[in-house]
């Protein structure tokens, strides 16, 4: 025993100051009991390790560690884990000495090592050339795992380290055909090999392609496997590798005849690139007479509905050419090309229908009135031309009027009241804390939070702690002033009166922070955040010294708004019980209250007087008096962007708490940040619109750089405040009709789906004004802020869902603007998709009878050419002039 103790010694004493060679020698030759006895004290030091500071002295003992613990693991499961333990991952021993100290075990329980590595997720960065080793020593069959293959791949692609190539590399070894094998089976593994396969001459593609046709890789099973695993689809790397691949093959005629119903598949239902090779593929085959009229009119039934544009035009060539050959085919394939009516694009609609014209009177009669039947699909304008050359029926009856189709206007939604129970009441905290949510929700959990802390506090404290224990500031050590200078900047919406409710926040700092705040910041959302910071630090600090018995600006209404006579009930409660109102709550109630009901106000005013306390004469004099009206409003230009700016905003009291002063001053886009906290967090955005609700511009206007972003930077998000801004309550002008033309324009779709629901919902409270959203498209799209195939996206988006008047009034009024440069220079600056919007306005022409003439209209659709600019142009002319309805 005493000689395995020295061995252990001496063996730590190597490890621990780094002497691999050492310890290299002192492992070899020793028993499996001698190996055991030194593993206790490997395993201490590798804790001490794991506790020291990454010094020198740590780095340099880490790969003896490595090393020697591996050997002197017995079983094969505890060798593998300490090989690819994490701690000893950033600073391992070489593949070569690991095999030298492992080497001299027996071959299956080297066999054994080797599988347990390959086994290992690719994250856990075994080192290929220790696997490979390893199954060399033992002569165990080669792993096929992800990270043995991906290895294998990485080691052959290893160019710059030898002289030799990769095809010259796959012939020596002698487990390329089980490896290539084995990569046809690995998920997603295109993500890892696309940058790995490289192009050239002496890519993988070509080496592949060489060794099938040299018979070191059986072709049949390797094309199978390509083919397969462009069937079963997958990322887009994936594909792009396989295809690749398959193309590098270079498949003669019998082997893609014989694999006709895979084509037809992949046609179908693949990615584009897949589908279009597919396509070409089947294509070839049906003009050499090798594919039936029936397996090519299959074909087009998948691929006529696919959204590309490229591949469904190419089908109706493909379609055109086989009817030109085998004019007798027109019974099978007629059909065919008449489910192309349907789609979208007009442009492939009228290809199909002239297809249809060219070749009908081959047709039997069952088939003419199969292809009668599906022309009630196209479009108005092109319905129209099928009538008179097809004799569809009822061509000369007068079109049903047009009816335009919008959504319900939104209905005003009372906030519920505060819960009765502490219990249920820290439920609805922790649910606002987990996903957030709307004004109501915030606002009857604030009112319910001074509600119960008014009753019983500590009740409430108690009920409280299980659904806020993730919130970071409940166990901060109060050593620490982390916790103050974090409520002391922001109060972080409930956190502030969570944490007070907890006693983790002092009473000196949310004094200061509701007596001051954060006012010297110069951003233009400053003075809404203000004011609705100022609220929540206000009924924190009273929570710690006078408490609320509620709130008097709970609003009644999800927009914000409060009814009069209920905050005439309020005040009437707070005198009875003698309570003193929080001033900057009763500041944001006097800004909620509804005052556009003269009677009502009057009474409420009335009832209000006759409290005999100042707060009710207050409010009584607010009623009978006219509030604030909206501030004047100029444009200016920053860069690409339009952008406004407000004037001083008339009628707020004196008497405000400064927060709230704050909102009627003007707002310069130019004196003010372009940057703040504010921009980077849209959690409280849509809460500002209830500080001031009836007056949505006020926000609009100092939202309007982040929404002008969605389009002119690309930026994500920022769009959905856009249909709450619809929906609040007050007058719809410039700021907000300028918020939509930029979300219309935005680049990510989710993006536009917000501003489409907005403007759905302006169109349906009748407060959108098309010309004036027209007009701001029109010089943002000139400008260059708006890219025309975004807002076609986005307007069409819109017109499918019934509102082709509302969509059709707005591009009558933004495309006169393009009109006019393309006729004054020749090509307009902002051309990409010009062609697209004019496809959506011939659409929403066509579809609503509109007639009469549009500027400059002319000058385009007399343009030289067949492009999709002027053929859609040309179609909206002839729409235009002669009208047509659906």
């Amino acid at each position: 025993m005493s000689g395995a103790v020295s061995a252990s010694e001496a063996l730590l004493g190597a490890v621990r100051a780094g002497r691999m060679g050492e310890a290299a020698g002192l492992l070899d030759g020793m028993t499996d009991v001698e190996r055991r006895a030194c593993l206790p004290a490997l395993k201490d030091l590798r804790k001490e390790l794991r506790a020291a500071p990454w010094d020198a002295a740590s780095r340099k003992a880490y790969p003896a560690l490595h090393a020697a613990g591996a050997a002197c693991h017995t079983g094969a499961a505890g060798t593998a884990t300490w090989l690819t333990a994490a701690d000893l991952r950033w600073s391992q021993a070489s593949p070569g000495v690991l095999l030298h100290v492992l080497g001299d075990r027996e071959r299956d329980w080297l066999g054994d090592v080797a599988h347990r590595l390959a086994e290992r997720p690719p994250l856990a960065q075994v080192p290929y050339e220790l696997m490979s080793g390893l199954v060399r020593l033992s002569g165990c069959p080669v792993p096929t795992t992800e990270t043995y293959v991906v290895g294998w791949i990485e080691q052959v692609g290893s160019l710059w380290q030898r002289g030799d190539t990769i095809l010259q590399r796959l012939r020596q070894d002698p487990y390329t055909a089980e490896l290539v094998a084995a990569v046809f089976e690995i998920p997603d593994i295109g993500s890892r090999l696309d940058w790995l396969f490289g192009d050239g001459p002496d890519s993988w593609f070509n080496a592949l392609a060489r060794l099938t046709r040299e018979g070191a890789l059986d072709r049949k099973a390797t094309v199978d496997a390509c083919v397969a695993r462009l069937l079963r689809g997958g990322v887009p790397s994936d594909c792009r590798v396989f295809l690749r691949l398959l193309t590098a093959l270079e498949l003669t005629r019998d082997e893609e005849r014989e694999r006709a119903a895979d084509w037809l598949a992949l046609a179908s239902d693949a990615v584009s690139t897949v589908a279009s090779h597919a396509q070409s593929v089947l294509g070839s085959l049906a003009l050499d007479g090798e594919l039936t009229p029936g397996q090519l009119a299959e074909m087009s039934g998948g691929v006529l509905f696919r959204t590309e544009k490229k591949l469904v035009r190419a089908q109706l060539v493909l379609l055109g050419k086989a009817l030109r050959c085998d004019p007798s085919s027109a019974a099978e394939l007629l059909p065919a090309v008449a489910q192309a009516f349907g789609h979208e694009d007009t442009d492939v609609q009228e290809r199909a229908l002239k297809l249809v014209e060219r070749h009908l009177d081959a047709a039997p009669p069952e088939v003419r009135g199969e292809v009668v039947d599906a022309a009630e699909e196209l479009s108005p304008g092109l319905r129209v031309r099928a009538a008179e050359t097809l004799g569809l029926e009822g061509a000369d009856r007068v079109p049903e009027p047009y009816v335009e189709l919008l959504p319900p206007a939104p209905e005003p939604a009372r906030v519920p009241p505060a819960p009765d129970s502490a219990v249920e009441l820290a439920e609805e905290v922790g649910a606002l804390l987990a996903s957030g949510g709307d004004v109501a929700a915030f606002e009857r959990t604030l009112d319910g939070l001074v509600r119960h802390g008014y009753r019983d506090r500590d009740a409430l404290a108690e009920a409280l702690k299980p659904v806020v224990t993730r919130l970071w500031w409940v166990d901060a050590d109060p050593r620490y002033p982390s916790v103050e200078k974090y409520f002391r900047t922001d109060p972080h919406g409930l956190e502030v009166v969570l944490a007070t409710l907890l006693g983790q926040v002092s009473t000196a700092t949310l004094h200061r922070a509701d007596q001051h705040g954060p006012m010297t910041d110069p951003c233009v959302h400053s003075a809404v955040a203000a004011a609705f910071n100022a609220r929540l630090w206000e009924a924190a600090h009273r929570l710690s010294t006078d408490p609320l018995p509620f709130l008097l600006a709970t609003p009644t209404w999800g927009s914000g708004l409060l009814e009069p006579d209920e905050l005439v009930a309020r005040l009437d409660e707070y005198r009875r019980l003698g309570a003193r109102p929080g001033e900057t709550d009763f500041a944001q109630a006097l800004l909620r209250v509804r005052r556009d009901d003269g009677a009502a106000s009057a009474a409420a005013a009335e009832r209000a007087t006759a409290l005999g306390t100042a707060e009710g004469n207050r409010l009584a004099l607010w009623l009978t008096t006219d509030g604030p009206s909206l501030p004047w409003s100029s444009r200016r230009t920053s860069g690409v962007r339009i952008l406004l700016e407000l004037g001083e905003l008339d009628g707020v009291p004196g008497e405000f708490p400064p927060a709230f002063q704050r909102i009627g001053r003007p707002v310069s886009l130019f004196k003010a940040r372009a940057y703040c906290a504010h921009y980077w967090d849209r959690a409280e955005r849509h809460h500002w619109l209830a500080v001031v609700p009836g007056r949505r511009e006020l926000v609009a206007a100092r939202l309007l750089r982040e929404l002008s972003s969605v389009a002119v930077e690309g930026t994500r998000g920022d769009a959905s405040v856009l249909p709450l801004l619809a929906e609040a309550p007050g007058e719809a002008g410039e700021a907000v009709h300028l918020g939509v033309a930029y979300g219309l324009g935005a680049r990510h779709p989710e993006d536009r789906l917000s501003a489409v629901d907005a403007l759905l919902v302006l169109a349906a409270q009748g407060q959108l004004d098309t010309e004036r959203l027209g007009a701001d498209l029109g010089q943002l799209m000139r400008r260059g802020a708006v890219k025309p195939l975004r807002l076609a996206e986005s307007v069409r988006t819109a017109a499918t869902t019934g509102a082709y008047a509302t969509v059709w009034e707005i591009l009558r009024a933004a495309l006169p603007v393009l009109l006019a440069d393309l006729a004054t220079d020749g090509a307009a600056a902002s051309a990409r998709g010009f062609g697209e919007l004019l496809a959506v306005a011939a659409e929403c022409a066509e579809r609503t009878g509109a007639r009469g003439c549009m500027a400059h209209l002319a000058q385009a659709a007399d343009r030289r050419g067949s492009s999709r600019l002027v053929t859609q142009a040309r179609r909206l002319r002839a729409t235009l002039d002669h009208g047509v309805a659906a």
